[in-house]
This record gives structure tokens, sequence and C-alpha cells, in this order.
């Protein structure tokens, strides 16, 4: 989980990869495979659940309408990522 110099990720997709990672969606995927896991991850929730990143920018919390469809969108991605 690293940001490229000048190119910051927006707080609603750290704060995604952050729950995967400290509610072991990422415990699985080697480490060389987290930058694709992040990549494909952030893609899939735009295409999916685009209101998702919407709801924890204007939220700014998981509360208990994010929360459900943010382990949704995590358990349906991590059964499909190969």
């Amino acid at each position: 989980m690293k940001q490229g110099q000048y190119v910051p990720q927006p707080v609603e997709k750290q704060v995604v990869i952050i729950y995967a990672g400290t509610n072991g969606y990422l415990d699985k995927i080697p480490t060389s495979r987290v930058g694709a896991y992040e990549k494909e991850l952030f893609d899939f929730v735009e295409q999916k659940y685009p209101k998702l990143f919407e709801d924890i920018r204007t939220k700014k919390a998981i509360d208990d309408q994010v929360k459900p469809v943010l382990v949704k969108a995590l358990e349906e991605f991590g059964a499909s990522f190969a």
C-alpha cells in the first residue's frame, strides 16, 4: 500500500484498502500481489459499487449503511481475484 509521489490516493480509496487490510481481506494475498489487488479492487468498486466511494467521502465514516456495502464488495471481489 504505497502511493506514488505526487499521486496521492483519495481518502475514500485509502479507507477501503485499509479496511480490507485490517479486517483480513488481504491475509491470503501474497505481498507481491497487493498492488494488483488494490488497483483491481478500486476498478471493481468503481464499476459495480460506484456510490460506495461517494458515501465514504461525504459521510467521512463507515456507518451502518456503508459497512454492509463495503463488506459485500470486498467479499465479492475477493472471490473473483485471481
